[in-house]
């Protein structure tokens, strides 16, 4: 059994999940195929894998419960947070990871063959590109992780979103300047999220179009 399939267990469980034997072997192969990867090619600044398991799976997992259904677009994914984690754990669900960073996409596509992945792919490209706008079409759930700005999340997520598109950004503290700039365009639900181990704030912002 892998060293930290009980703590990933409980603190799943902690965030109300039920996640099969399975889907958390899954994630921990994930964890150590980005641990291998990151000696060389730096796709995150966590290097611990025990502070990675609570930051980067744990972290991610905590949006799971409030994620709406649907084909989903993790724009600026990264390494793969939390794009890969989502398509892990729910493997009928279809995701596109999309980042311009050839490193992070090579480690995901690699990661992806390796394990057979059907219902995920990874797509270098910025997020503005044309030709990926019209390949890529509409999605019904846009995540990020990684904009510091929420308008700027916004303006990226609107030519990939179609009427009843619902884009869940990530965030620490809850932007309300940047919510209040949205309110005309956009309903906000927020939720605070609680993650196990961590003493930060985390908040799931659900932006659907008015």
């Amino acid at each position: 059994m892998h060293p930290f399939f009980q703590e990933l267990k409980q603190g799943s469980q902690a965030l109300g999940l039920n996640l099969s034997d399975e889907a958390l072997g899954l994630l921990l192969k994930y964890q150590d195929a980005l641990v291998l990867w990151n000696k060389a090619y730096n796709l995150t600044a966590i290097r611990d894998p025990k502070e990675m398991l609570v930051k980067h799976l744990l972290d991610s997992l905590s949006i799971l419960k409030d994620l709406p259904a649907g084909r989903l677009l993790d724009i600026g994914t990264g390494g793969g947070m939390p794009g890969m984690i989502i398509a892990l754990c729910q493997p009928e669900r279809q995701c596109v990871l999309l980042d311009s960073n050839g490193k992070k996409i090579r480690f995901l596509k690699q990661f992806i063959a390796d394990l057979k992945l059907k219902n995920v792919i990874a797509v270098q490209t910025r997020v503005e590109n044309e030709d990926s706008i019209r390949e890529l079409g509409q999605f019904d759930v846009i995540t990020s992780r990684a904009f510091a700005s929420l308008l700027d999340f916004v303006d990226a997520s609107k030519p990939y979103m179609h009427e009843k598109t619902i884009i869940a950004a990530m965030k620490g503290l809850v932007p309300q300047d940047e919510i209040e700039q949205l309110q005309v365009e956009f309903s906000c639900k927020v939720i605070e999220l609680a993650v196990p181990r961590l003493d930060e704030q985390r908040h799931l912002l659900l932006l659907e179009r008015i």
